[in-house]
């Protein structure tokens, strides 16, 4: 078993870009009934009104400060590399794990889904964020609390016993 550093690094290195990482999260839960793809649209295609709502609140604050609120021109819904699973691109997918993310002027975001063959807890959500600046942490430091409750409930939408 790989100590959380070692996880870390091999992230670091695997996982497209990121050259350090600032915050850190993981969810779980368990499906074995649906494929991949299917699990990461239920985390992230399918969100609650009361998450679409906060994220149209979000929108208006980050648009005052100048940061991006539209969908990009390339936007696509198709499961492969570079698609967009809700606002996020496809950068990497394999059998077991798919990563989105995006990179923007203040931080870089990556949000990992894997699936392994544990009888339970089979679904791990990761999230993980570098600052490129102090607007990239100050967004983070307002964005944390809902974050973390927010995701909690988008992997519980992927639950199945």
């Amino acid at each position: 078993m790989k100590t959380r550093e070692e996880h870390r690094t091999t992230t670091l290195q695997s996982y497209h870009e990121l050259n350090a990482i600032d915050f850190e999260d993981s969810f779980s839960t368990t499906n074995h009934q649906d494929n991949l793809e299917d699990i990461t649209k239920l985390v992230f295609a399918t969100m609650p009104q009361w998450v679409v709502s906060l994220l149209k609140f979000r929108n208006v604050l980050v648009k005052i400060i100048g940061l991006k609120s539209e969908k990009p021109e390339d936007y696509n819904e198709d499961f492969k590399i570079g698609g967009y699973m809700g606002f996020f691109k496809i950068i990497y997918i394999t059998d077991n794990e798919v990563i989105l993310g995006a990179n923007e002027d203040h931080l870089n975001f990556r949000a990992l889904v894997k699936r392994n063959s544990s009888e339970r807890f089979n679904v791990i959500v990761t999230t993980l964020v570098e600052y490129n600046n102090k607007t990239g942490k100050m967004y983070m430091s307002f964005v944390k609390p809902f974050h973390r409750i927010v995701v909690k409930n988008m992997v519980k939408q992927a639950y199945k016993a």
